[in-house]
Protein backbone atom coordinates (compact mmCIF):
# COMPACT_ATOMS: atom_id res chain seq x y z
CA UNK A 1 0.00 0.00 0.00
CA UNK A 2 1.05 3.73 -1.01
CA UNK A 3 0.86 4.45 2.32
CA UNK A 4 3.06 2.31 4.08
CA UNK A 5 6.19 4.28 3.30
CA UNK A 6 8.72 3.73 6.36
CA UNK A 7 11.68 5.25 7.18
CA UNK A 8 14.84 2.59 7.96
CA UNK A 9 15.73 2.70 11.77
CA UNK A 10 12.83 4.39 13.11
CA UNK A 11 14.19 7.73 12.81
CA UNK A 12 12.56 9.34 15.93
CA UNK A 13 13.51 12.94 14.70
CA UNK A 14 11.35 12.83 11.54
CA UNK A 15 12.15 16.11 10.04
CA UNK A 16 9.16 16.03 6.91
CA UNK A 17 6.52 13.52 5.21
CA UNK A 18 6.01 13.19 1.15
CA UNK A 19 2.90 13.24 0.34
CA UNK A 20 2.47 9.22 0.16
CA UNK A 21 3.07 9.46 3.83
CA UNK A 22 0.87 12.40 4.86
CA UNK A 23 -2.16 10.66 3.07
CA UNK A 24 -0.89 7.76 5.33
CA UNK A 25 -1.04 10.12 8.78
CA UNK A 26 -4.59 11.05 7.51
CA UNK A 27 -5.66 7.77 6.88
CA UNK A 28 -4.34 6.40 10.25
CA UNK A 29 -6.33 9.56 12.17
CA UNK A 30 -9.30 7.96 9.23
CA UNK A 31 -8.74 4.67 11.01
CA UNK A 32 -8.57 5.93 14.46
CA UNK A 33 -11.97 7.61 14.48
CA UNK A 34 -13.81 4.46 12.67
CA UNK A 35 -12.49 2.75 15.53
CA UNK A 36 -13.46 4.94 18.28
CA UNK A 37 -17.16 5.01 16.75
CA UNK A 38 -18.76 3.72 19.76
CA UNK A 39 -16.62 5.73 22.00
CA UNK A 40 -18.09 9.07 20.21
CA UNK A 41 -21.29 7.93 20.23
CA UNK A 42 -21.55 7.43 23.95
CA UNK A 43 -19.44 10.72 24.97
CA UNK A 44 -22.00 12.51 22.56
CA UNK A 45 -24.95 10.47 24.09
CA UNK A 46 -24.04 12.06 27.47
CA UNK A 47 -25.11 15.67 26.26
CA UNK A 48 -25.76 16.14 22.56
CA UNK A 49 -27.90 13.86 19.93
CA UNK A 50 -25.20 10.62 20.22
CA UNK A 51 -24.56 10.68 16.64
CA UNK A 52 -21.20 12.45 16.46
CA UNK A 53 -19.31 8.76 16.26
CA UNK A 54 -22.08 7.83 13.59
CA UNK A 55 -21.11 11.04 11.19
CA UNK A 56 -17.54 11.36 12.05
CA UNK A 57 -16.80 7.53 11.21
CA UNK A 58 -19.15 7.53 7.75
CA UNK A 59 -17.14 10.73 6.74
CA UNK A 60 -13.37 9.05 7.55
CA UNK A 61 -14.67 5.45 5.79
CA UNK A 62 -15.17 7.97 2.93
CA UNK A 63 -12.42 9.94 3.30
CA UNK A 64 -9.80 7.48 3.40
CA UNK A 65 -11.88 5.47 0.10
CA UNK A 66 -10.88 8.86 -1.50
CA UNK A 67 -7.27 8.64 -0.63
CA UNK A 68 -7.11 5.54 -1.06
CA UNK A 69 -8.99 5.62 -4.95
CA UNK A 70 -6.18 8.44 -5.66
CA UNK A 71 -3.40 6.56 -4.86
CA UNK A 72 -0.44 8.92 -5.80
CA UNK A 73 -0.12 12.17 -4.95
CA UNK A 74 1.85 15.08 -6.40
CA UNK A 75 1.75 17.22 -3.49
CA UNK A 76 0.26 17.51 0.33
CA UNK A 77 -2.12 19.77 -0.86
CA UNK A 78 -4.16 17.40 -2.77
CA UNK A 79 -3.99 15.21 0.02
CA UNK A 80 -5.70 17.74 2.52
CA UNK A 81 -8.26 18.80 -0.18
CA UNK A 82 -9.51 15.83 -1.20
CA UNK A 83 -9.92 14.82 2.80
CA UNK A 84 -11.70 17.79 4.00
CA UNK A 85 -13.74 18.02 0.57
CA UNK A 86 -14.46 14.23 0.65
CA UNK A 87 -15.85 15.19 4.57
CA UNK A 88 -18.03 17.91 3.72
CA UNK A 89 -19.92 16.65 0.85
CA UNK A 90 -19.84 12.97 2.85
CA UNK A 91 -21.29 14.11 6.46
CA UNK A 92 -23.50 17.45 5.90
CA UNK A 93 -24.74 19.96 8.46
CA UNK A 94 -22.64 21.65 10.88
CA UNK A 95 -20.05 18.65 11.58
CA UNK A 96 -19.13 18.43 7.91
CA UNK A 97 -18.46 22.25 7.65
CA UNK A 98 -16.08 22.33 10.85
CA UNK A 99 -14.39 19.05 10.30
CA UNK A 100 -13.89 19.37 6.71
CA UNK A 101 -12.21 22.94 7.49
CA UNK A 102 -9.57 21.40 9.44
CA UNK A 103 -8.82 20.08 6.62
CA UNK A 104 -9.56 22.48 3.99
CA UNK A 105 -9.05 25.68 5.70
CA UNK A 106 -5.31 25.94 5.97
CA UNK A 107 -4.79 25.11 2.76
CA UNK A 108 -6.44 27.68 0.55
CA UNK A 109 -3.30 30.19 0.33
CA UNK A 110 -1.06 27.43 0.45
CA UNK A 111 1.27 27.04 -2.28
CA UNK A 112 1.83 23.95 -3.83
CA UNK A 113 4.37 21.63 -1.69
CA UNK A 114 5.85 18.36 -1.60
CA UNK A 115 6.27 17.70 1.62
CA UNK A 116 5.37 18.13 5.16
CA UNK A 117 7.08 19.26 7.30
CA UNK A 118 6.42 20.87 11.30
CA UNK A 119 6.84 24.81 9.92
CA UNK A 120 4.07 23.71 7.13
CA UNK A 121 1.81 21.70 9.03
CA UNK A 122 1.22 24.33 11.88
CA UNK A 123 0.56 26.86 9.43
CA UNK A 124 -1.85 24.62 7.94
CA UNK A 125 -3.93 23.82 11.34
CA UNK A 126 -3.43 27.76 12.14
CA UNK A 127 -5.52 28.81 8.91
CA UNK A 128 -8.02 25.87 9.52
CA UNK A 129 -8.26 26.76 13.29
CA UNK A 130 -8.64 30.72 12.04
CA UNK A 131 -11.54 29.73 9.19
CA UNK A 132 -13.15 27.18 12.05
CA UNK A 133 -13.63 30.05 14.39
CA UNK A 134 -14.61 32.50 11.33
CA UNK A 135 -17.29 30.30 10.39
CA UNK A 136 -18.93 28.95 13.33
CA UNK A 137 -17.92 31.83 16.40
CA UNK A 138 -16.60 29.81 18.82
CA UNK A 139 -14.04 30.13 21.19
CA UNK A 140 -12.45 28.10 24.17
CA UNK A 141 -14.09 27.74 26.66
CA UNK A 142 -17.96 27.17 24.41
CA UNK A 143 -17.65 23.43 24.72
CA UNK A 144 -16.66 22.53 21.15
CA UNK A 145 -13.94 20.97 19.10
CA UNK A 146 -12.08 24.62 19.13
CA UNK A 147 -11.31 23.65 22.68
CA UNK A 148 -9.13 20.56 21.91
CA UNK A 149 -7.84 22.37 18.28
CA UNK A 150 -6.72 25.63 19.63
CA UNK A 151 -4.94 24.54 22.60
CA UNK A 152 -3.46 21.85 19.61
CA UNK A 153 -2.24 24.82 17.69
CA UNK A 154 -0.68 27.11 20.45
CA UNK A 155 1.58 24.04 21.19
CA UNK A 156 2.38 23.27 17.89
CA UNK A 157 3.50 26.94 17.45
CA UNK A 158 5.47 27.29 20.90
CA UNK A 159 7.68 24.30 19.90
CA UNK A 160 10.15 23.25 17.83
CA UNK A 161 9.26 22.75 14.30
CA UNK A 162 12.24 20.51 13.24
CA UNK A 163 11.03 17.16 15.20
CA UNK A 164 7.68 16.30 13.35
CA UNK A 165 6.57 13.57 15.48
CA UNK A 166 7.93 15.67 19.33
CA UNK A 167 5.51 18.25 17.37
CA UNK A 168 2.42 16.30 17.20
CA UNK A 169 3.25 14.76 21.05
CA UNK A 170 2.73 18.54 22.32
CA UNK A 171 0.18 18.76 19.77
CA UNK A 172 -1.94 15.64 21.05
CA UNK A 173 -1.42 16.22 24.35
CA UNK A 174 -2.42 20.01 24.63
CA UNK A 175 -5.55 18.67 22.88
CA UNK A 176 -6.59 15.95 25.01
CA UNK A 177 -6.02 18.54 28.06
CA UNK A 178 -8.20 20.88 25.64
CA UNK A 179 -10.97 18.07 26.33
CA UNK A 180 -11.04 17.61 29.75
CA UNK A 181 -10.98 21.21 30.36
CA UNK A 182 -14.59 20.90 28.47
CA UNK A 183 -15.51 19.33 31.34
CA UNK A 184 -15.58 22.38 32.80
CA UNK A 185 -17.92 24.53 30.63
CA UNK A 186 -21.25 25.03 30.14
CA UNK A 187 -21.98 24.37 25.98
CA UNK A 188 -22.98 27.56 23.90
CA UNK A 189 -23.76 25.69 20.75
CA UNK A 190 -25.71 22.43 19.70
CA UNK A 191 -27.96 20.88 22.00
CA UNK A 192 -25.55 20.72 24.77
CA UNK A 193 -26.56 24.09 24.95
CA UNK A 194 -30.02 24.07 26.79
CA UNK A 195 -28.73 21.65 29.04
CA UNK A 196 -27.23 25.03 30.77
CA UNK A 197 -24.77 23.79 33.78
CA UNK A 198 -26.41 20.12 33.76
CA UNK A 199 -23.85 19.77 31.18
CA UNK A 200 -21.02 20.21 33.21
CA UNK A 201 -18.80 17.39 34.15
CA UNK A 202 -19.40 15.88 30.87
CA UNK A 203 -16.55 16.48 27.94
CA UNK A 204 -17.50 17.44 24.54
CA UNK A 205 -17.31 14.87 21.78
CA UNK A 206 -16.19 17.17 18.86
CA UNK A 207 -13.40 18.14 20.48
CA UNK A 208 -12.39 13.68 21.96
CA UNK A 209 -12.28 14.05 18.09
CA UNK A 210 -9.29 16.04 17.53
CA UNK A 211 -7.75 14.88 20.02
CA UNK A 212 -8.19 11.64 18.26
CA UNK A 213 -7.01 12.50 15.29
CA UNK A 214 -4.23 14.30 16.93
CA UNK A 215 -3.28 11.37 18.92
CA UNK A 216 -3.49 8.89 15.75
CA UNK A 217 -1.48 11.63 13.50
CA UNK A 218 1.07 11.11 16.63
CA UNK A 219 1.59 7.84 16.56
CA UNK A 220 2.01 7.15 12.89
CA UNK A 221 4.77 9.47 12.55
CA UNK A 222 6.41 8.57 15.63
CA UNK A 223 6.38 4.85 14.11
CA UNK A 224 8.14 5.97 11.03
Amino acid sequence: MFFAVLCEGGDQSMKSLTAAQTAGMIIAACDAIIENKPYLTEVDSKIGDGDHGIGMSGGMEKAKAALLEKGTFDDINTVFQITGMTMLNSMGGASGVIFGSMFLGGIKKLEPCKELDGEIFTKIMRGSLNSIKERGKAQVGDKTMVDALEPAVIAMENSDKDDLAALLDKAEKAALQGVENTKNCVAKFGRAKSLLERAIGYQDAGATSVSIIFGAMHSYVQNL
